[in-house]
């Protein structure tokens, strides 16, 4: 039996995985090869969308399907397509609109589950295509057709943020949604259910290994689901509080090769599994 085998290792990407520059360790990078030589599977779970990552799964190659959208899909880069999706009800146009009309000058995109569109542009919106290269498709919300996988709305001030949560959490379909804040400039309304935490577990059962022994690693409060679900949840130090209250433990920062040192203490039994 392979050193590795049977462990499922789940990271997120921004903050974690990937230094400030968004570069990938040559540290990590050789660790993930050995993990996953010696029998352990590999992924990533992100809020984007596949084909906003394919540099990273093309130089990954992890061995398991990857989680997108914020729990909202799976997504088998091998076989080009997505394995499991979950869509926005329609119903979200009601909560969108009650922003727009009580909270100015946000900005708001539509991400379906291969294209993203902009809807109302703001700096936070521009910084966004900035850092991830995605085209500026700009088209009203309300025209969108295609099924949804989230609702992002974005504003550098925080006071701004916090009244787009407040005005989303009163409205009367609130109930049928799931929120998060998933930088500190973007806000999502999700499907209900939606999690990194759940699509961690679906990635899990497809592969047939032990929920318990699992491990996740991430940094932001988007991340705290599948923290607090891994068989052992691991927050960078670079991590925010929320992160680190629902992991086990926390490792080095995202520019130490936090990955590979997971890896190592893995493999030294200094992370231990119940099962």
């Amino acid at each position: 039996m392979k050193k590795f085998e049977g462990i499922l290792l789940c990271t997120d990407l921004d903050g974690t995985l990937l230094r400030n520059d968004k570069s990938i360790s040559k540290e990590n990078l050789e660790a993930i090869r050995y993990f996953m030589a010696e029998g352990g599977k590999f992924t990533f779970i992100t809020g984007r969308m596949p084909y906003f990552v394919q540099n990273i799964y093309n130089t990954l190659n992890p061995n398991a399907p990857f989680g997108c959208i914020n729990g909202g899909g799976i997504y088998d880069h091998r076989l080009d397509k997505y394995v499991w999706t979950r869509e926005l009800s329609p119903e979200c146009f009601e909560l969108i609109d009650s922003v727009v009309e009580n909270v100015k000058g946000i900005g708001l995109q539509v991400n379906t589950f291969d294209k993203i569109y902009f809807s109302m542009e703001n700096d936070a919106m521009a910084y966004f295509r900035e850092v991830t290269g995605v085209p500026n498709l700009v088209k009203p919300y309300r025209e969108v057709k295609e099924p949804i996988g989230k609702i992002v709305f974005g504003d550098n001030r925080n006071e701004i943020i916090l009244e787009i949560e407040k005005t989303l959490l009163s409205h009367p379909k609130a109930w049928k949604f799931d929120f998060i804040r998933s930088e500190h400039a973007l806000y999502e309304i999700l499907p209900k259910g939606n999690s990194k935490g759940d699509v961690m577990m679906r990635i899990a059962d497809l592969l047939g290994i032990d929920r318990r022994r699992t491990v996740a690693a991430g940094d932001y409060n988007n991340d705290v689901s599948m923290l607090r679900d891994a068989g052992v949840g691991v927050a960078v130090s670079n991590a925010s509080p929320a992160a680190k209250a629902a992991a086990d433990c926390i490792t080095v920062s995202n520019e130490e090769h936090a990955i590979a040192k997971i890896i190592k203490d893995i493999e030294e039994r200094k992370i231990k599994f119940t099962a």
